[in-house]
């Protein structure tokens, strides 16, 4: 265990966010907002679950663009979450605290990189997202990132404890991502889609 484990609060039980210093600056207010994933990450229990469920809604408008700016999009969010989950860890008062759900944002953004490769964001994205082939492949997606980011199996779990700050906040979530989305593209070979 290293120092950094010690702050994280018990994921099994309920915990209440900690809230924002009343002396925060305007930026640390967006910074702090952006970190709890517009809110998302504010339930009491299972916050990475309800982290990733937002950074899911959020990604289907975004899917619609391409796989392209879907891509740039992702690599943003990967390259500034260092700075929103250090920046809104520093604010709380403690390392990697499960409000903090930008990380799994961009870890669901990830593992959602091949099905926006495969071309679903054409002239018909909202007919083509809405059949049931889409709605499975999205679920499949979403359970096999909570799996990877969930038990953490190596290289994940090493990233968790080992690598601090920002980039060990999203460092985990960014491998999980990365795992699930390689799974994800297996199942979706295996299955008769």
């Amino acid at each position: 265990m290293t120092d950094h484990d010690l702050s994280k609060p018990d994921i099994r039980k309920a915990n209440d966010c900690p809230p924002l210093p009343e002396n925060a600056t305007s930026i640390d207010r967006m910074v702090y907002w952006l970190g709890l994933g517009l809110g998302s990450g504010l339930p009491r229990r299972a916050p990475g679950t309800w982290g990733t469920v937002g950074g899911l809604i959020v990604a289907i408008p975004l899917l619609s663009l391409g796989f392209v700016p879907f891509l740039i999009i992702t690599i943003l969010s990967c390259l500034v979450g260092n700075e929103i989950c250090g920046r809104t860890s520093n604010l709380m008062g403690g390392h990697d605290n499960p409000h903090i759900v930008w990380d799994e944002w961009a870890g669901i953004w990830i593992t959602l990189l091949p099905l926006s490769y495969m071309g679903i964001a054409d002239s018909n994205f909202w007919q083509n997202i809405s059949q049931p082939s889409s709605v499975i492949g999205i679920l499949i997606a979403f359970v096999l990132f909570r799996f990877f980011d969930i038990i953490k199996p190596p290289p994940i779990g090493w990233a968790d404890k080992k690598v601090a700050g920002g980039l060990g906040i999203m460092l985990d979530d960014i491998i999980a991502g990365i795992m699930a989305a390689a799974v994800w593209v297996l199942v979706m070979l295996i299955l008769p889609f």
